[in-house]
C-alpha cells in the first residue's frame, strides 16, 4: 500500500455530525465538496452513494462507506437547476464503518471497530490507491503476507482503475459460494477463479453440470475432460448400497430386506469365486437358497463379514435381479421345523417383489445406465472417473472438467454421481491427500446436487449429503468447495452457514437475497440493498476473511464459457 496520507486535505468533504453503533451522519459545508475533482494524477468521485471514505479519529482512522445523501427540507424547497449550480447547499450523508485502523501505520487494519469516530471527526474521499492495499492482505496470516498467492479479480465499480487483487487464501479458505440470477456473470466469475487457481500452481475439479465449461477443454493447463455416459463412466462399485437403495427405491416392508439379502448373497458367490471355496450352492453365477443347506453359508459369511458389511456395492450387479428372486423363500423348511435349511419359494414374497425385479432389471439392462455407471466394465478399465481423478491428482495438470451434459435426471442419477464424487473425495481428505497440495472441488449449478432428499412412494427419505459433509469438515484437511448457483434458497442452511465468502452478482428473488443475507454477517446486509441494481459482470465480494463488503466489476477470463443467450432472428 502506498504511503500517501488519507487524511490530506485536499480529499476534505465533511464533518461527523451524529454517531450509533453502526453508522455515523456527515455534514457537508459545501456542495461543491462532493463534485468530482483531480487530485495528483487521480480522479476522485467526491460523494456517490456506494463510494469509500475515511474518517479520522483521535486514536484509529475508519473506512466507511456512503450509505444515503440528502438535503435539509429547507434547502430541498429551493432547489433548482439554477440555484444548484449558483447557490451554496448543504447535504448531509449516512455512513456505514466498515473498519478501523492504525492511526499512524494505516495499512495495519484493527480487529473489529475499537472505538467509533467523534462527532466532529473530520471525512475525507478515500483514494484507491489506498483502499486497494487492503484486499492483499485479506484473509492473510501476517508471516506469510508476502509469499501467499494473490490474483487479480476485478475492479471496483466506482473506479475501473482501481484493480483489486486477492488472496487466494481469502478467498477459498473458508470456502466460497458465486451466486446471482442468469445473464448476471456467474459464469465468467467461476472461469475468472478458476483461472486464478490454476495461475498459481493450484490444483482445481470442475463438475460441469450442462457443459457451458467446455471451453476449458483445450487450455494447457486442463487435464483430459471426463464426459460421463459418452467417453467416461462411474464405475458401479463405487457406489454405497445405500446409493443403490436410492436408484432402485425399494419398499420398506418386504423389498428392502429381501434386496440387502440379495447383495450379500451376491459377494458371498464372489469371496467363493475368489478364494476357490466350493460352494455347492452357487448356480450360473447365483447363490440358490431354496432347500438348500444354511451353514456352509454362513461359515463363509462368519470368515468375511468384514468385507462382506462394507457399504460397497462390490459384486456383480448384472445378476442382481437373477438373485433377488432367488431370494424369496422361507426362512426355514419343512413347515418351519428345519431352521438349519431354507424353504421353499415363498410366493408371497415373490409377488410382493415383482416390481422390483422391474425396477432392478430396467436399471441394469438401460444403454444409459450401463454408460454411467461401466456395467459390464471392469474397475480398472480406461475412463473410470475415480481411477482418472487420482492420475489428475499425481499429475502436473492443474484443471479437471468431468462434464454431466450427457448424464439424464431419470433414477436421480445426477445426483448419485455427483454426491458419489464428493465421498469419494472426502475420504481422501480425511486420509491427508490434500494437506500438503489444497484442491478446490468447484459445483456448478451446485443446487441440482447439495443434500438432496431423495423420496417417493415407494422409499423412505434418504439425503445425498456428502458436500454439506466437505463443508463441514474439509477446510481443515486442504478440500475446499466453491459452489455456483442461481437458486441460493435451494442450498442447504447448514452447507450456506460454512461458506466463508461470498460473490453476490445480481440477485432479484426475496427468498434468494434472505438466504444469503441469513448466512452473511450483519455488517454486509446493508450492502445487499445494491443486489437488484448491479450490472452484468458487477458483484458484491463479502466474507469472513473481509472485513468489509466491496462491490466490484470481475474481470473477463481468458477462455469464456459457453453461456451466451441465444438470439432471435428475423426470418424476413
Amino acid at each position: 500500500m502506498e504511503n500517501r496520507n488519507p487524511f490530506e486535505h485536499s480529499y476534505f468533504i465533511g464533518y461527523v455530525n451524529q454517531v450509533s453503533a453502526q453508522f455515523v451522519k456527515v455534514h457537508f459545508p459545501s456542495s461543491t465538496l462532493l463534485q468530482s475533482f483531480t487530485f495528483k494524477g487521480e480522479n476522485l468521485n467526491g460523494g456517490l452513494v456506494g463510494n469509500f471514505v475515511v474518517i479520522e479519529g483521535e486514536q484509529y482512522g475508519f473506512l466507511g462507506k456512503i450509505l444515503e445523501l440528502s438535503l435539509p427540507e429547507k434547502e430541498r424547497l429551493e432547489l433548482s437547476e439554477k440555484s444548484f449550480k449558483n447557490k451554496d447547499f448543504h447535504p448531509t450523508g449516512k455512513i456505514e464503518v466498515l473498519l478501523s485502523f492504525d492511526l499512524f501505520e494505516p495499512s495495519k487494519i484493527e480487529k473489529g471497530l475499537n472505538s467509533l469516530p467523534v462527532i466532529g471527526a473530520k471525512v475525507f474521499v478515500c483514494s484507491s490507491d489506498f483502499i486497494k492495499g487492503y484486499f492483499r492482505k485479506f484473509g492473510v496470516k501476517e508471516d506469510v503476507v508476502g509469499t501467499s498467492p494473490v490474483f487479480e479479480l476485478g475492479t471496483l465499480t466506482y473506479d475501473q482503475s482501481a484493480s483489486i487483487e486477492i488472496s487466494q487464501q481469502a478467498l477459498f479458505g473458508r470456502h466460497c459460494a458465486v451466486v446471482g440470477t442468469t445473464g448476471g456473470g456467474k459464469s465468467y466469475t467461476v472461469s475468472k477463479l478458476l483461472e486464478g487457481v490454476v495461475s498459481n500452481g493450484g490444483k482445481a475439479i470442475l463438475i460441469d453440470a450442462t457443459g457451458e465449461y467446455s471451453t476449458q477443454d483445450n487450455n494447457g493447463y486442463s487435464a483430459k475432460s471426463f464426459k460421463l455416459s459418452v467417453d467416461s463412466f462411474f464405475h458401479y462399485t463405487n457406489l454405497t448400497v445405500g446409493d443403490l437403495f436410492v436408484l432402485l427405491r425399494p419398499s420398506g416392508q418386504v423389498q428392502q430386506p429381501i434386496l440387502l439379502d440379495a447383495i450379500q448373497s451376491l459377494k458371498l458367490v464372489q469371496i467363493a469365486n475368489r478364494e476357490n471355496r466350493n460352494l455347492t450352492h452357487i448356480k450360473n453365477g447365483v447363490l440358490v437358497k431354496q432347500k438348500a443347506d444354511k451353514k456352509q453359508v454362513f461359515d463363509l459369511y462368519s470368515e468375511f463379514s468384514e468385507e462382506i458389511e462394507a457399504g460397497f456395492a462390490d459384486f456383480d450387479i448384472q445378476k442382481l435381479t437373477q438373485q433377488l428372486r432367488r431370494e424369496c423363500v422361507y426362512d426355514s423348511n419343512n413347515y418351519g421345523d428345519d431352521i438349519t435349511k431354507w424353504g421353499d419359494i415363498d410366493k408371497r414374497k415373490y409377488e410382493n417383489s415383482t416390481s422390483l425385479f422391474l425396477r432392478t432389471e430396467s436399471l441394469v439392462q438401460s444403454d444409459s445406465f450401463k454408460n454411467i455407471f461401466g456395467f459390464g466394465k471392469k474397475k480398472t478399465d480406461e475412463g473410470e472417473l475415480t481411477k482418472g481423478i487420482i492420475d489428475f491428482i499425481n499429475g502436473d495438470k492443474n484443471l479437471l472438467r468431468i462434464g454431466f451434459e450427457n448424464v439424464g435426471f431419470d433414477f436421480q442419477a445426477r445426483e448419485i454421481v455427483a454426491n458419489s464424487i464428493g465421498k469419494f473425495l472426502l475420504e481422501k481428505a480425511r486420509k491427508g491427500d490434500f494437506k500438503d497440495a489444497p484442491l478446490v472441488l468447484f459445483i456448478d449449478e451446485a443446487h441440482q446436487y447439495l443434500n438432496k432428499n431423495v423420496k417417493d412412494e415407494y422409499f423412505e427419505l434418504t439425503q445425498l449429503s456428502s458436500f454439506d459433509s466437505i463443508a463441514k469438515e474439509c477446510r481443515k484437511h486442504g478440500l475446499f468447495l466453491t459452489i455456483a448457483t442461481q437458486m441460493p434458497r435451494d442450498i442447504p442452511v447448514g452447507t450456506l452457514s460454512q461458506i466463508g465468502t461470498f460473490i453476490v452478482h445480481r440477485l432479484i428473488n426475496h427468498f434468494d437475497k434472505e438466504s444469503v443475507a441469513n448466512a452473511s454477517s450483519s455488517a454486509n446486509r446493508n450492502t445487499l440493498d445494491f443486489l437488484p441494481v448491479l450490472g452484468a459482470g458487477e458483484a458484491i465480494l463479502m466474507g469472513v476473511d473481509f472485513p468489509m463488503p466491496v462491490m466490484l466489476k470481475i474481470n473477463q477470463p481468458e477462455t469464456k464459457p459457453d453461456s451466451a443467450t441465444p438470439q432471435f432472428k428475423t426470418n424476413l
